[in-house]
């Protein structure tokens, strides 16, 4: 018979479940991350976008401290995600998303603020293409830059796309 009774009482599992690195690491800020909610109306969307933004080459970052009479939770950190047509298809869209919620996951409890509403912005073949290790990079720089007390540049007014259709 084979099975767990045949084994010696000192061997290890042949898989190790948890890395030894994060065992002997306390987080950085010895705080319980924020709780972390989805954006999902189009006037969360629209607040953000008219906020301090961080370019970067894999996504674009939308973030804005919100007011205290707003009858959100102010405990906590709240994220959209978008892509556009300009993107791709549905599945080049829903991969890139895919990719931008799972890049928030990582970085949003550990360095996104209490208060803050984000939002990640999808760019056209880069953000599905682009290195994982390269986008995690990119986001904790664009959360330290849109956090930054920092003046931003004003940005440059839209031409006006009346009659053109957006999207393509």
């Amino acid at each position: 018979m084979n099975g767990p009774k045949d084994r010696d009482s000192g061997s290890a599992p042949a898989v190790s479940v948890c890395l030894e690195s994060n065992l002997s690491q306390p987080n950085a800020a010895d705080a319980p991350p924020a709780a972390i909610e989805v954006l999902r109306k189009r006037a969360d969307f629209l607040r953000a976008a008219s906020a301090r933004r961080a370019g970067t080459s894999g996504f674009l970052l939308q973030g804005r401290k919100r007011k205290d009479d707003e009858s959100t939770p102010v405990d906590m950190a709240r994220v959209g995600f978008t892509c556009s047509k300009k993107v791709g298809n549905a599945v080049a869209r829903n991969r890139a998303k895919r990719r931008l919620r799972e890049i928030a996951r990582l970085t949003l409890p550990e360095l996104g603020r209490q208060g803050w509403d984000y939002v990640l912005v999808g760019r056209f073949e880069a953000t599905a293409t682009r290195d994982f290790a390269a986008m995690l990079r990119d986001m904790r720089h664009a959360l330290t830059e849109v956090h930054s007390d920092r003046p931003q540049k004003p940005r440059p007014a839209a031409p006006n796309q009346r009659g053109r259709r957006r999207g393509k």
